[in-house]
């Protein structure tokens, strides 16, 4: 325990001599920052802020510290391991940003330390291109005014919920401090391609459908697809709105990761697991994955909207899809809503809740409710640190008498530090 204090201290005079940096000189085009400045930003901006004065590599990196003080219980027919109030694993990330070209971007993700996994192993990157210049100089200028390109082993991007998520160490856009119970992520090799003009957005991508990649079993899996459509802008100077809808549908798959893609594990250490859990396998505690596998169809709709201090964010989202081949179709409905205040000089302080709900069918016929409340605030003590404190309590309703949900619950008080740079 006395090296992980040590190793979070360190970090965190680290990113305070970073911020007292220049950040212009650490700033790059068509990003959406690390720090607070990346708060309530979706898509990657697609203006320019600088000229390109050549190839221009940002190292910049995460890390996070919880301390837990979690209950649980459920109906005792199956045992739940125990667990007490302490420090979790420290995670961190490396973020590799390159301006290539001008209008031509690189990143990649990667994850130090995980819940999943203790070593080092890669998140995932891609290619971003917002103008052709490389091709020569002014090429298809004014399309590509409104038009991104993005290609690579990437997240990919269903809907506008990811973009709020922690992921691993990155946990600065996260207001609170678990991410959803249905976390529709996932990283696999595709393509996509935005328009954006006046406020409105749209992007079609293709992906192989595949996490893990592989040129065995050629026949098992087909492309799959995903789309968005929606408008986002500052109206006034106090009122920002945006409203988007996206789908995510599988053409073959014989295994689903949309909501089992995240490789580096849940905030919730341990909550509902048995006796025999352990770190490298049990890492998506308090998450619930319905269980699709062979076709799935995934629709996401998100609301959102700031009004000064106040903000809102919400998600209703549908997945529909078959248990193997030669099952019957069943859904899951999952409905999330934020509101949060933020407020002080920079709203460097914010207060907020989320609700969250998970209904459906499983594969085994019972229809199951999960509902989860939140509430939590923030302190940014720079552009770069950020400290939670939250409290969360979840039931589980209408799982099987030998399910270890049965009659569920975990319930208590998480507090987060947050660094990003």
């Amino acid at each position: 325990m006395k090296n992980v204090f040590q190793y979070f201290v360190v970090l965190m005079l680290a990113a305070l001599g970073l911020n007292a940096q220049a950040q212009g000189d650490r700033d790059l085009n068509y990003y959406r920052f690390p720090d607070k400045r990346g708060i309530n930003v979706f898509e990657a901006p697609k203006d320019t802020v600088t000229e390109f004065d050549g190839v221009k590599v940002r190292i910049g990196g995460s890390s996070t510290l919880q301390f837990q003080a979690l209950d649980h219980e459920n109906s005792g027919s199956v045992e739940l391991i125990e667990i007490g109030d302490n420090f979790n694993l420290a995670t961190a990330n490396l973020d590799l940003d390159v301006a290539l070209y001008d209008g031509v971007r690189m990143h990649l993700r990667t994850y130090l330390s995980s819940r999943h996994h203790t070593e080092t192993y890669v998140k995932g990157g891609y290619f971003q291109i917002d103008k052709l210049d490389f091709i020569r100089e002014g090429f298809m200028e004014d399309l590509m005014r409104n038009v991104t390109l993005r290609i690579g082993h990437m997240e990919n991007n269903y809907g506008d919920a990811h973009f709020r998520r922690t992921d691993n160490a990155q946990a600065m856009y996260n207001p609170f401090v678990g991410n959803l119970i249905m976390d529709g992520f996932t990283t696999e090799v595709g393509g996509e391609v935005y328009f954006r003009k006046n406020g409105f957005i749209s992007m079609v991508g293709l992906t192989n459908g595949k996490l893990n990649q592989s040129v065995t079993n050629p026949g098992s899996t087909k492309a799959s697809f995903v789309a968005k459509l929606g408008f986002d802008d500052q109206l006034s100077e106090d009122f920002r709105l945006r409203l988007t809808g996206s789908i995510y549908s599988t053409g073959k798959a014989n295994r689903i990761y949309l909501y089992s893609g995240d490789r580096a594990g849940s905030r919730y250490y341990y909550v509902m697991e048995n006796t025999e859990a352990r770190a490298s396998s049990d890492f998506r505690s308090g998450r619930f994955n319905p269980g699709f596998s062979g076709e799935l169809t995934s629709l996401m709709i998100n609301p959102f909207f700031k009004y000064k201090g106040l903000e809102f964010f919400g998600v209703y989202e549908n997945a529909s899809g078959k248990s193997g081949e030669g099952t019957e179709s069943r859904s899951f409905n999952q409905i999330a809503g934020e509101l949060l205040y933020r407020f002080g000089k920079n709203e460097n302080f914010y207060i907020g809740t989320r609700y969250n709900t998970v209904s459906g069918e499983l594969a085994s016929g019972e229809d199951v409710d999960i509902s989860r409340l939140q509430l939590g605030g923030g302190w940014f003590m720079t552009k770069n640190i950020l400290a939670k404190l939250e409290y969360v309590n979840q039931t589980y309703d209408g799982f099987p008498s030998d399910d270890i949900l049965n009659e569920g619950k975990f319930s208590g008080l998480m507090l987060e530090a947050a660094i990003s740079f």
